[in-house]
């Protein structure tokens, strides 16, 4: 295997594809941003103009969109790799989109004649960049065991299980978790604001400790700085606490953590941090200013005014 497709180079799948590139594949890429698109050129992949031309002579086509919505478009919408894929050809699905999502584009492209795996990821944009993120697998052990020197160089491979969408649904605890760590870390470093401390000195005293965790290492200085780069946004906690909350509800399982961190999650987009840095979930902890909402009292109005409240 020489030749992959990769769909979706953005924060997560630019530094996933570069590692393709330094173990010796030829990438072909794309990305609806034609920043991103010049990016991966710029590292040594071929730029396509539709996700369906990376799959052209391809070995292989990863796919590491941010919702099921774009999953679907990238691979059955017009221009989309249904159209230039062929028999024999894997394509390997690396986003979070839920077992439902996942399952519908692989019985459409089983109908073609190609395998799917289903390989969702964790470990952010910090493990994109050092190659060692969590591939979480599910699909058939044959198909996975042929596609094993595509994916090491980005990750540590589990067998989730051998279906399409196991990988998937251990992502969803997976995600009900970091949820739960991340709105956890903001309101204990927020907790700390309010008591006078600083917040620099109690992240250092507590993240090493059995209060710790990778959430609160990883976003805390990001919680604590004013303008931190955006390495994964509030709408992708939205949407993945929304994948978990569905699947929840569906296998009529009670999560009340994770309703309480995804209405913090819904109160930061509602108030216009969607694209920002998830750390900023922060400041739905922290008071409004003088006349205005707490964040608790922002957070509890944005929940009840969304019709599919968790």
């Amino acid at each position: 295997m020489t030749r992959v497709g990769f769909v979706g180079v953005g924060a997560i799948g630019l530094p996933m594809a570069k590692h393709l590139v330094t173990a010796g594949f030829e990438v072909v890429a794309f990305d609806a941003s034609p920043a991103r698109l010049d990016e991966a050129a710029a590292a040594g992949m071929l730029p396509a103009a539709s996700a369906g031309e990376t799959a052209k002579d391809a070995d292989a086509v990863l796919v590491m969109v941010a919702t099921p919505q774009q999953l679907h478009e990238a691979v059955l919408g017009d221009g989309g790799l249904a159209e230039g894929i062929t028999v024999g050809t894997c394509c390997v699905i690396m986003s979070t989109v839920g077992v439902d999502g996942v399952r519908a584009v692989a019985e459409a492209l089983a109908e073609r004649g190609i395998g799917v795996l289903d390989v969702p990821v964790t470990g952010g944009v910090a493990r994109a960049e050092t190659g060692t993120l969590t591939l979480l697998a599910g699909g058939d052990l044959d198909l996975l065991a042929r596609h094993t020197n595509l994916l090491t160089p980005m990750g540590r491979i589990v067998l989730c299980g051998p279906a399409v969408g196991d990988g998937q649904a251990v992502k969803l605890v997976n995600q009900l978790l970091c949820s739960v760590h991340l709105a956890a870390a903001a309101e204990a470093l927020a907790f700390a604001e309010a008591l006078g401390l600083d917040p620099d000195t109690v992240l250092e005293i507590v993240k090493d400790g059995a209060a710790g965790s990778w959430m609160l290492s990883d976003r805390g200085p990001r919680m604590i700085a004013e303008d931190p780069p955006v390495r994964s946004a509030v709408d992708i906690f939205v949407k993945d606490a929304t994948l978990v909350a569905d699947a929840a509800r569906v296998a009529g399982f009670d999560a009340p953590l994770l309703a309480a961190a995804a209405s913090r999650f819904r109160a930061a987009a509602a108030a216009g941090m969607g694209r920002a840095d998830d750390s900023r979930v922060i400041t739905t902890y922290r008071a409004a200013g003088p006349g205005g909402k707490t964040g608790r009292a922002a957070a509890d109005a944005a929940a009840s005014s969304r019709e599919n409240d968790l």
